[in-house]
This record gives structure tokens, C-alpha cells and sequence, in this order.
């Protein structure tokens, strides 16, 4: 059972963090640059960032592909999201961001489980 939870984990963490990122993505591909730039790189170089943390490393993440390396960047603009983003902000507006960056943590110390490709 701990590899189905492990399987269940990473799918459903991932997918859920994928529909964050998708819309981040389109805006990327269809040029608009426009996005914060909370960690002072430039809007452009964060929104590249946020894209491979929330879009490219999920999809990463969910057949189970270097899994333990494509956790790190989520884990990264998870840590941002939650402690600069909304650093000021009340615990309930970090909360989500929080929640990813504990279940992100927990696939990096567990590892994919039986049901990946890492373990193929």
C-alpha cells in the first residue's frame, strides 16, 4: 500500500499544482511577460521560473522521472510563494502554498515509490 500512497501522492499533488502552472505557461508561450518579480530577477525571468516549478517539474513528477530532482524547483517556488509572496499575508492566503510545499517536501524525502519510471 505505501507505493499506491506514494502513486496517489505525487499524481494528485502534482496535477493540482499543473493547473497553477498551466495558465502561467500559456501566458509564457504566447509572449506576455507580465508577472511579479518577488525575488527582484526581473518579471520575465520569474515567470520562466514559476513555469519549470509549477508546470514542467510536476509533469516531471507525476510519471515519476528523476522525481527526487524535479521536486526541488516546486519545493523552490513553493518556499517563495509562501514565505515572500504572501509572507505578509494572513496563514489562510499561504495556506495552499504551504500545503503544496509539505506534500513536494514529502515526495523529495520518500521517493517515487514502485510506480515510476525512476524505478523502471
Amino acid at each position: 500500500m505505501k507505493d499506491l500512497g506514494l502513486l496517489f501522492l505525487r499524481i494528485s499533488s502534482a496535477i493540482v499544482m499543473i493547473t497553477h502552472g498551466l495558465p502561467k505557461f500559456q501566458k509564457l508561450i504566447g509572449g506576455n511577460f507580465e508577472f511579479g518579480d518577488p525575488i527582484g530577477i526581473g518579471a520575465a525571468p520569474s515567470l520562466f521560473l514559476a513555469v519549470i516549478g509549477e508546470f514542467i517539474c510536476p509533469i516531471l513528477i507525476i510519471v515519476g522521472f528523476k522525481t527526487r530532482w524535479a521536486t526541488v524547483p516546486t519545493i523552490i517556488t513553493m518556499l517563495v510563494a509562501a514565505l515572500i509572496v504572501h509572507g505578509a499575508d494572513p496563514f489562510p492566503v499561504k495556506e495552499k502554498a504551504v500545503l503544496f510545499l509539505v506534500a513536494f517536501i514529502s515526495i523529495l524525502m520518500l521517493g517515487p515509490g514502485k510506480y515510476s519510471l525512476d524505478k523502471k
